[in-house]
């Protein structure tokens, strides 16, 4: 298989979740499994209170809201890597695609309901804070990029396709880097929507567990630069390469997947061959995981149908994270980055213990009507030297917007 790809290097991530305001933090705490961070939200609306767990991340205040200071607080952290990229090809040659599912929700809602009680709009109110465009805006001009910007909203996929949307970018010329990633709320309209589909657990999400009871909603922002050179940290070694990536749209129901996986499957295939590797190539894939029964059955016969009996181990971190809907496909492509950057992925042997996986969380209590998956546990031992060092990551939206993420280590044969 030929990969048509270009070498393109993916910088370190800035990020911020309710699990950890640093990569550092974050990796960590997906290797240890700790889903602290999900807590108790109690929403106040009409009258009534709507009691949620949701993962809350604690943005610093640098944006005029709740939105864009998350994305402004992942973006500083990425600024140094940006302002190298600047440096060496100017900001007309730095692109930005930004993934995100809001559409400025926090200045639309309780505008609206103002002009539906009082019948006029706040004084400040305009219609642009409500545009999908307004955060890849605001972020363009918060790092000083004045190349091409690019908003796109695939519902949880959101990410994901923004990454997708930055290699093409690269590969054909038009950047010589472009800042991808994404960023969402656990807002009220969001944290309704998903109680009105009674896919919202009263407990911390359990993935792929006979007692699942649906998802926890999480919010957070992840972004990288994406270029052909090596950036920032990654310049004096290896680096990490976006090998591969694919989009499928089954459009098998507006919020329901395809009953078989069909759509995330063929997404998964695509990718590899994007990727010019084998299904045994691949050490670990992060799930989309959502702890819902049609989209763990789903994803699992996805899995058997791309890999067969022999599984690369696997884990859904969003009991950790929450599902950070349009932020998810960056915020779980970040742990990937942090597998094959970090240690040897892999399927099983003598391991690094320094370095382990991203620890699957459930309850352990298996459906015995899924396919069974190699999930990562507290005693894998993800590291054999022998193995590839190669992660996928998936993210699959309503609508049936399907997409598979690919990295490899720089250094790897």
């Amino acid at each position: 298989m030929n990969n048509p790809l270009p070498p393109l290097f993916l910088s370190k991530p800035g990020l911020l979740c309710c699990a950890g305001d640093s990569f550092e933090a974050f990796f960590a705490a997906a290797q240890r499994g700790d889903t602290r961070g999900i807590v108790p939200y109690n929403l106040e609306v009409g009258g009534k209170t709507w009691p949620f767990l949701v993962g809350r991340a604690h943005p610093p205040p640098l944006g005029p809201s709740r939105l864009l200071s998350l994305c402004a607080a992942a973006l500083q952290q990425l600024q140094p890597t940006v302002d190298e990229a600047l440096r060496r090809f100017g900001p007309r040659n730095i692109g930005l695609c930004l993934g995100s599912c809001d559409n400025g929700s926090e200045a639309s809602t309780p505008a609206h309901r103002a002009f539906f009680q009082q019948g006029a709009f706040p004084p400040g109110y305009a219609l642009p804070m409500q545009g999908a465009a307004r955060p890849a805006e605001f972020a363009a001009r918060f790092l000083g990029i004045e190349g091409p910007v690019l908003a796109l909203a695939t519902a949880c996929a959101s990410s994901a396709s923004a990454i997708i949307r930055g290699a093409q970018w690269v590969a054909a010329g038009l950047c010589e880097a472009v800042v991808v990633g994404g960023v969402d709320v656990a807002s009220e309209l969001a944290l309704l929507g998903f109680a009105a589909l009674e896919a919202v657990s009263p407990e911390v999400c359990n993935p792929f567990s006979k007692n699942r009871k649906g998802i926890n909603l999480g919010e957070g922002a992840a972004f990288f630069v994406l270029s052909r050179e090596k950036l920032g940290e990654e310049a004096g070694g290896g680096g990490v390469l976006f090998s591969g990536f694919a989009e499928s749209a089954d459009a098998h129901h507006m919020t329901a997947p395809h009953p078989e996986g069909a759509g995330a499957a063929a997404a998964m295939q695509a990718a590899l061959q994007h990727a010019g590797l084998c299904p045994e190539e691949v050490g670990y894939v992060n799930l989309h995981g959502t702890a819902t029964p049609l989209n763990d059955a789903a994803e699992a016969k996805a899995m058997v149908t791309v890999f067969g009996q022999k599984q690369p181990l696997a884990s859904s971190t969003k009991p950790v994270t929450g599902h950070t809907l349009g932020a998810a496909g960056a915020l779980e492509l970040a742990l990937c980055w942090g597998v094959v950057r970090g240690g040897r992925g892999g399927r099983g042997g003598s391991g690094d213990k320094d370095s382990p996986l991203p620890l699957h969380c459930w309850d352990g209590v298996a459906d015995e009507t899924l396919p069974p998956l190699n999930f990562v546990g507290p005693c894998s031992c993800p590291y054999p030297p022998a193995s590839p060092l190669c992660a996928m990551s998936n993210a699959f939206a309503f609508g049936g917007c399907n997409t598979s993420l690919i990295l490899r280590r720089g250094d790897a044969p």
